[in-house]
């Protein structure tokens, strides 16, 4: 199943920005979330990386074991064997999940900025799959929060952005505060 199957610990966990099937929980052990800029993308996102952490995801079938839209989605990213564990039952599942290869990875800085529709989006996706504890686990087992935070919400440029009630914007505003995140107005 290695090859049907992929982990998503970002935006793909808000299922709103996909079409995979048969979506299921799950935690993948030995990594951790981490924002970074890619020379191949203006903006930073969300990768993982090796590490003493345990994040929670989703794991989600490729129909046909056809890679080539995801792949697409997913540009900047090596794909990468793992072995999550779903919530539902416990046992493994072989999958894959995209990280920011190093030689092309960098920290964000201002001209490189993480979008606020961006994790509002990830974030409405975890409150969503995971309750509300699962998306204060969200920023609790993400690194790099020292980055810039472009307030985009007026004129999303994130892609996949999605509307969020004013519940779930308040949410991430508290959370981003708590976290001393610096937000700078678009």
């Amino acid at each position: 199943m290695q090859d049907r199957q992929f982990f998503g610990y970002g935006s793909l966990v808000n299922r709103a920005t996909h079409n995979y099937p048969r979506t299921r929980p799950a935690r993948l052990d030995g990594w951790r979330r981490v924002w970074v800029h890619t020379n191949l993308r203006p903006v930073a996102y969300l990768s993982v990386e090796k590490a003493e952490n345990v994040i929670e995801g989703l794991v989600a079938e490729v129909p046909g074991a056809d890679w080539a839209a995801l792949d697409s989605r997913e540009r900047a990213y090596d794909r990468h064997p793992i072995r999550a564990v779903l919530q539902e039952c416990g046992s493994d599942a072989q999958a894959q999940v995209y990280a920011v290869p190093d030689s092309h990875a960098a920290a964000p800085d201002i001209t490189h900025p993480v979008l606020l529709s961006y994790i509002d989006t990830v974030v409405q996706g975890f409150l969503e799959v995971f309750g509300e504890a699962g998306a204060k686990r969200f920023f609790a087992t993400t690194a790099g929060w020292h980055a810039p935070i472009l307030n985009d919400r007026a004129a999303p440029r994130y892609p996949r952005a999605q509307a969020c009630d004013a519940w779930v914007l308040a949410f991430v505003d508290a959370h981003l505060r708590a976290l001393a995140a610096q937000v700078h107005e678009a």
